[in-house]
């Protein structure tokens, strides 16, 4: 025991309520032990010296009581105490509060699950969690009413830091640490998640508005763990908690280990979130019918995937396979993930409140695949569903410790970067293909000569009835050339609407190549590998109706009268020159 620390406090004492002292055990008599806690265990004793009565500063002496005195002797687990303490001490609000909650403030308490991390039982709180926390005075007021709450035991609890994973503002909100009785293991109090695990609600049969926002939610909260550094190493729906899936969701129980052995990485939750958002689309979780055993871990390690629904919305498809992308490098990270899920999760649900977007990807994928389950429903009563599936025995999905050595080092199936090089193809077709339906053009070079950017323009023109014949273009063509072709042999037409605009165009490429050398030309830009310029049928249906550029009529419009503007001044002037 540390004397110098006895004395400082005697030293510095300002009265007997401050001081302490060191008491040799023989001081005390009819020593029992009266309970157990996760402090450590509790004594009842008499002291037969009794503590300070008075303490004198001046001559710093005492007085002591004449008779014994009732104590209890603790012996903590001083590690804990001081963890739950620091948390206390640095919490800016109720919910950052954790406290020691003695085990039998708990009743009805009965076992609800058991994973490769530990146990989860149900419990009603007789106290519940703090409600409000003065932060100066560390003081707390408690709810009246008994709160359910779930009892996490852990195989082995020893760093207390760690637990404060739990207690993100994605996961559970962790209340405190108690002791089960019966065996020295210590229990994490969490909240408990009245609408139960994301498994058990897909059983439910949930809408693509529901499916979408999940995904985009659950995208968002894994892309704030990340940003912690912290990797989750055990994501799967049944760790996806909530009290009402159809507003928020929490995460829960971080794990420990990948498959193959190798240190646990961001790369390993975004393959996990491929899978989870398979089970969300599908309804099914993955490998039902067979044994989840070695022999499943070496196919998996060898390429194997769940098959995605043919019906299945590409855009969807497509962010599941790139999630399961072997070439870990190649997978997407969560904020990727979130604002692509995010623009589809929004223009989805536009659609559904006031029936616009129906001519965007996602919209009409989800439209198709509706109909296609929809008429399977009603053409068949032998069809597999989310409701009437049949599980293997072996294929068990609560979290296991799987110690598989010899693992080959996880490759993608044979044709899978085909295919899924083939998907992001075809997406960035019909991407651009919906684009141009609704307006987009290639940007013409602000120093085109006007008149033939006028041409080009009319062309586009999505009122089909507006675009020119090509009679009409060949007679407009016809002058320009003829135009610009006396120009260059006899010098002359130098005031005449194409020369001046061909000439200024001239002047404006050559100024740039003589200051730059970055400046994209014809002989020196890029074509993207995806960027194909050979004749293919490509069926696209429910394309919308083209129409035009919101701004595209009004440029049109203002360039045409300039032209007139311009020729008209033109004609002016060679007249007064005739003159």
């Amino acid at each position: 025991m540390d004397g110098k620390f006895i004395q400082d406090t005697q030293l510095n004492a300002n009265g007997n309520h401050e001081v302490i002292e060191w008491i040799p055990y023989d001081r005390f008599k009819d020593v029992k032990q009266i309970g157990k806690g996760g402090f450590g265990t509790m004594h009842y004793a008499r002291w037969i010296d009794r503590p300070i009565r008075e303490w004198g500063i001046e001559n710093q002496q005492r007085k002591k009581y004449p008779k014994d005195k009732e104590v209890v002797l603790k012996n903590g687990n001083d590690k804990i105490g001081k963890f739950i303490q620091d948390t206390q001490l640095n919490a800016n609000g109720n919910h950052e509060v954790i406290e020691w909650i003695p085990y039998d403030r708990f009743k009805d308490v009965k076992q609800i699950g058991k994973g490769g991390f530990g146990t989860m039982h149900y419990a009603r709180w007789i106290d519940r969690p703090i409600r409000e926390w003065g932060i100066e005075n560390q003081q707390r007021k408690k709810y009246p009413k008994d709160k359910e709450v779930v009892l996490k035991k852990f195989d082995d609890f020893v760093n207390f830091n760690d637990v404060l994973n739990e207690s993100l503002k994605n996961t559970a909100h962790f209340n405190g640490i108690t002791q089960d009785p019966e065996t020295p293991s210590y229990m994490m109090v969490l909240e408990y998640a009245a609408d139960g695990n994301l498994r058990e609600y897909l059983k439910n049969n949930i809408n693509w508005n529901q499916k979408l926002k999940n995904l985009f939610e659950l995208s968002l909260r894994m892309t704030n763990i990340h940003k912690l550094d912290i990797v989750h190493q055990n994501f799967h729906p049944g760790n996806i908690l909530s009290f009402d899936f159809t507003y928020s969701m929490m995460i829960s129980d971080f794990g420990l280990k990948v498959l193959s052995g190798e240190e646990y990485t961001k790369a390993a939750d975004v393959y996990s979130f491929g899978i989870i958002a398979y089970e969300i689309v599908t309804g099914f979780p993955p490998y039902p019918d067979i044994p989840h055993n070695k022999d499943l871990a070496m196919k998996i390690c060898n390429g194997l995937q769940p098959k995605i629904p043919f019906h299945t919305p590409k855009l969807i498809t497509r962010i599941i396979m790139r999630c399961w992308d072997a070439r870990v490098t190649n997978r997407p990270t969560f904020k990727e993930l979130g604002d692509e899920l995010q623009k589809y999760n929004k223009d989805y649900f536009i659609h559904l409140c006031e029936r616009r977007n129906k001519d965007l990807g996602i919209v009409i994928q989800i439209i198709k695949a509706k109909e296609f389950s929809e008429n399977q429903e009603s053409t068949t009563t032998t069809t597999t569903t989310p409701l009437n599936y049949q599980t293997h025995p072996q294929a068990i999905y609560t979290s296991r410790l799987l110690n598989f050595s010899n693992l080959s080092k996880p490759k993608n199936e044979e044709n899978f970067e085909r295919e899924l090089e083939e998907l992001t193809e075809s997406m960035s077709l019909v991407n651009l293909a919906m684009k141009i339906c609704n307006g987009l053009q290639p940007k013409i070079p602000f120093h085109t000569p006007k008149l033939i950017t006028r041409i080009i323009m009319r062309c586009w023109d999505a009122r089909v009835t507006n675009r020119p014949t090509f009679k009409e273009l060949g007679d407009e063509l016809q002058k320009y050339n003829k135009d610009y072709f006396i120009h260059l042999c006899e010098r002359r037409n130098k005031d005449l609407g194409i020369v001046i605009q061909i000439i200024k165009a001239k002047e404006f490429s050559e100024n740039q190549e003589s200051t730059t050398t970055t400046t994209t030309t014809p002989l020196n830009y890029q074509t993207h590998p995806q960027a194909i310029y050979t004749s293919r049928l490509l069926n696209f249906s429910n394309l919308s109706k083209p129409k035009n550029e919101e701004n595209f009529e009004r440029e049109l419009e203002e360039l045409t009268e300039s032209m007139s503007l311009a020729y008209n001044m033109n004609s002016s002037s060679h007249l007064y020159k005739f003159n």
